[in-house]
């Protein structure tokens, strides 16, 4: 479910009223906790979290006008959903992933590639997501980004 919201803020007022204080305090554990130089934007539809062309400017390879993502937010039309793609590119931080949420979350992980669904909005785990946020930095991402996803999608 895309939106074509030009704010978080927006996107945030567009979906249901019993969603709204997740998805705010899903925003604010992202803001609190993601490193510096990450930039909050709108990117696809959804709130997203983005290394911004001043500080990568190749861009996201798949349309070089879009800055690099990294993670997003969104309201889908089951669940809300956490994409972040630290998780699909670093087997490291997915295994550590994994570990953690089955160690601290009582409900079953419903996870894609690099989509994490909640269906129970009251069982997100926000404080795992805010470490999840501080485990990678820009330059990690970049430099992750180069060698396993940008590159290996010329071969």
């Amino acid at each position: 479910m895309t939106s074509d919201a030009k704010s978080p803020e927006e996107y945030i007022s567009e979906i249901p009223e019993e969603r709204k204080p997740y998805m705010h305090k899903l925003r604010e554990t992202i803001l609190q906790n993601l490193p510096g130089g990450f930039r909050e934007e709108m990117s696809y539809g959804m709130i997203g979290y983005v290394v911004p062309h001043e500080l990568y400017p190749p861009g996201y390879h798949v349309n070089t006008e879009l800055p690099l993502p990294f993670v997003s937010i969104a309201s889908q039309k089951n669940n809300l959903a956490l994409y972040h793609m630290g998780i699909y590119a670093s087997p490291e931080l997915y295994n550590w992933w994994l570990e953690e949420y089955k160690n601290r979350v009582k409900s079953k992980l419903d996870m894609g590639k690099s989509c994490v669904r909640f269906k129970k909005l009251d069982d997100i785990p926000f404080d795992l997501i805010g470490e999840l946020c501080t485990k990678m930095s820009v330059e990690e991402w970049i430099t992750i980004y180069e060698n396993q996803i940008k590159n290996h999608k010329k071969k």
